[in-house]
């Protein structure tokens, strides 16, 4: 049937509406959307929302933490280097100066970056950077509790059963470990080391800020003007040291203890503390460093992980 005619039961001068021979005629209840040149998408109903472009993703998936977001921008070699606990960043720029690191087959210079999918290399061994997906769970923090007169990093005693306390640290939390303000040698107690490069450096930098307890024996017993220049805390460079109280905390024999409360203090500055009274120091061991405290369970040449609530007290400390 023709357009325009009337059909078989129509009333004369009924006409039936032409229908819309435009390509791509929107249906009813529709609107039509044009894109750039003038060719017409697909209908959608009005008021529905455009679906977003496919591009490249700015941000994190939802769900996914910040720090995994983060982690996949490249970074400058040194810091990656740092944060894997090859090396402190110094380090690593003297590593890069000497070519010794290769990216994706090519020497690397400073001021180049990496990220998670670039085939990193020292000395032709490939380094493995990529962040895990639950930071939380690594165990790269650890609490160790250092006997006086054992080496962190070399034996004590020869012997092929002798390892130093970083050695016997489990090897999976990281290749080399950073003891963050570790106690001379002669002395010893809680030692705080950790795989992470970049962590070692920012608590290395805030704990000069953080409150630290002191066990001091020394022989025989200090008088009460010998405690009241010791709380001033001078030393022999001149500057003073923060000392909050010193007590005495019993002994044996010849031997008296002090419990020394200190802000920023190193296992050193302390014996020197003691040593400006004329005392004959022999033992100096930490005991609290922030808000860690060395537990009388962990025995010596023990270590422990720190729980992600201790890590998380001692990064957000003061001055960390």
């Amino acid at each position: 049937m023709r357009a325009g005619k009337p059909g078989r039961g129509a009333r004369p001068g009924d006409r039936r509406p032409a229908p819309d021979r435009t390509r791509g005629a929107a249906a009813p209840g529709t609107q039509r959307v044009l894109e750039r040149g003038g060719r017409p998408q697909r209908d959608r109903p009005e008021g529905a929302h455009k679906r977003p472009r496919k591009g490249p993703h700015k941000g994190p998936h939802k769900g996914s933490p910040k720090g995994a977001a983060a982690a996949a921008e490249p970074e400058r070699l040194q810091k990656l280097l740092a944060r894997v606990g090859l090396a402190s960043r110094r380090e690593a720029e003297e590593w890069i100066r000497a070519g010794r690191i290769t990216v994706n087959g090519e020497v690397a210079t400073l001021g180049v970056r990496a990220g998670p999918a670039d085939d990193v290399r020292l000395d032709g061994r490939a380094v493995r950077h990529r962040h895990r997906a639950d930071a939380s769970s690594d165990q790269s923090v650890f609490l160790c509790h250092r006997s006086p007169g054992e080496n962190l990093a070399q034996p004590t005693v020869e012997g092929a059963d002798a390892r130093a306390l970083l050695d016997r640290l489990p090897r999976r939390a990281g290749r080399r470990f950073i003891a963050v303000s570790p106690m001379p040698r002669i002395d010893g107690g809680l030692e705080l080391v950790t795989s992470d490069g970049e962590l070692a450096a920012r608590l290395q930098r805030g704990v000069r800020h953080l409150t630290s307890e002191f066990s001091v024996r020394i022989k025989g017993e200090l008088n009460e003007q010998q405690i009241a220049s010791l709380l001033q805390g001078e030393l022999d460079r001149g500057d003073a040291l923060t000392i909050e109280h010193c007590e005495s905390a019993g002994g044996e024999a010849a031997n008296r203890w002090y419990s020394l409360v200190s802000r920023g203090a190193s296992g050193k500055e302390i014996r020197q503390l003691f040593e400006r009274q004329g005392a004959l120091v022999s033992r100096v061991l930490r005991t609290k460093l922030g808000p860690l405290t060395l537990e009388r369970t962990l025995a010596r040449g023990r270590f422990r992980p720190l729980t992600p609530e201790e890590l998380l007290g001692l990064i957000q400390a003061p001055g960390s």
